[in-house]
């Protein structure tokens, strides 16, 4: 594949994106709270979750690996800060989450491993065939303030999903209104932390298909916490009027 079609591919994906985004602020993503059974079948919430976020990192390493002759340390380092985020979601999060009992629809799973395989897809083409990183590339600013975009987007999305987590004992799955830090601020500072890692992550890369899994984390990201902040006040009537859905002070 030449890189003119490589671009033209990942560019009509963020497209793809932005148009799947307005349908999201529209018709909320039916898993979580939003799980309704018009969806089709249903499997276990933690089955569903490692069959999504595996996919995208087995492809993304084919490729790394079927052509390591043009990998380097850098490269190495940047895949890395990938599958660490994705070993987490698929082995750690899924079973630390409080959700036994609780279902997720198939489509949703099969829409969730098209969304991993796709950007996995680009991303791991990318490191395989066109990336060209110097060893010095880790001193470049691009780089150190990824870096610590990402670290940051780590450290509050985790610290938020462990709250969330805690709020219920196990085999609890009622909700309650989350209080403290960020909470004070926004509905969903974990997917803030997310949006925050991503964004650092595309930053470190310096590449397209990066900025590519930014723009679609986006666009299933800031629907999703608009439809949590709407779920909450119709829920909650004593919710606080000064809460935002994601961005603090913002949106």
């Amino acid at each position: 594949m030449t890189y003119e079609t490589y671009q033209l591919l990942i560019t009509t994906w963020m497209a793809i994106g932005a148009v799947i985004s307005l349908i999201l602020l529209r018709v909320a993503a039916p898993f979580g709270r939003h799980t309704t059974t018009g969806w089709g079948p249903l499997i276990s919430n933690r089955l569903g979750w490692m069959m999504m976020e595996m996919p995208g990192m087995l492809l993304l390493m084919y490729f790394v690996l079927s052509n390591g002759a043009a990998q380097n340390r850098v490269t190495g380092v940047l895949v890395g800060f990938y599958m660490f985020h994705y070993i987490n979601r698929a082995f750690v999060y899924s079973f630390r989450t409080h959700t036994r009992g609780k279902k997720i629809p198939v489509a949703v799973v099969c829409l969730g491993i098209c969304f991993n395989v796709v950007n996995g897809f680009f991303l791991g083409y990318y490191f395989g065939h066109f990336a060209h990183y110097m060893n010095d590339y880790f001193f470049t600013p691009q780089f150190m303030a990824g870096t610590a975009l990402f670290v940051m987007g780590i450290y509050i999305n985790w610290k938020y999903d462990t709250i969330l987590i805690g709020l219920r004992r196990p085999g609890e799955t009622g909700y309650v209104i989350p209080l403290g830090g960020l909470f004070e601020r926004v509905s969903c500072p974990n997917l803030f932390g997310e949006i925050i890692e991503w964004s650092g992550y595309a930053l470190l890369c310096w590449n397209l298909p990066a900025v590519s899994f930014l723009v679609w984390t986006a666009a299933n990201l800031i629907p999703r916490a608009l439809s949590h902040h709407r779920w909450y006040r119709e829920r909650f009537g004593e919710y606080p009027e000064e809460r935002k859905a994601l961005f603090p002070y913002v949106l």
